[in-house]
């Protein structure tokens, strides 16, 4: 993984959609099964913001900005289904979101403005990383261990997660998703 330098004012952060139980766990098992030792580092989620090194003292700013866009956002049906890869530009096995792309993107622009305005290295796709960096034996175990993995459920948040300095990616806060248009069409549940 790419990681950011920071200097000592600094921290490194990250902006996702969290996979929540009993789907989460089931992904990160399955992650560590596959020999992928970030497995118990970086929960399982869908990017809105790549690792990024922020000053400390700009966090508060951070956190309004990100209350403005859930406030302007509202909870939508995200389904998983199935696997893909990023290979060869990448070493990267994911679950692909087959339902709620469109929210996700929406979400992901809203998130990449302000204080978190930065340009993106690929164009953003919504996914959530099952393998990364492997050889392509753990990389095709996880592609066909994974291929019939589904999950739906709603989402209703997104978090702030802080990179610590054992590795570990931990949610720092979370933003619930409270905005309704007029013309806003109920949350499905699934």
């Amino acid at each position: 993984m790419n990681l950011p330098e920071t200097s000592d004012d600094e921290v490194r952060i990250g902006i996702a959609v969290t996979v929540p139980p009993p789907y989460g766990p089931a992904l990160v098992s399955a992650r560590a099964r596959f020999g992928d030792p970030a497995a118990g580092q970086i929960p399982p989620h869908v990017t809105l913001l790549v690792p990024t090194a922020l000053a400390a003292d700009r966090i508060h700013h951070v956190d309004t900005h990100l209350d403005v866009v859930a406030a302007h956002h509202q909870p939508f049906v995200m389904h998983l289904r199935g696997t893909a890869t990023f290979r060869p530009v990448s070493p990267v096995v994911f679950v692909q979101v087959v339902e709620g792309i469109a929210s996700c993107e929406q979400l992901e622009r809203d998130v990449r403005t302000g204080p978190l305005d930065q340009e993106l290295r690929f164009p953003y796709h919504p996914h959530v990383t099952v393998a990364h960096e492997l050889d392509d034996d753990g990389l095709d175990r996880a592609f066909d261990g994974l291929s019939q993995f589904e999950a739906s459920f709603v989402v209703d948040r997104f978090h702030r997660y802080l990179h610590g300095d054992d590795g570990v990616w931990r949610p720092a806060r979370e933003y619930l998703l409270t905005g309704a248009g007029a013309d806003a069409a109920p949350v499905r549940r699934p």
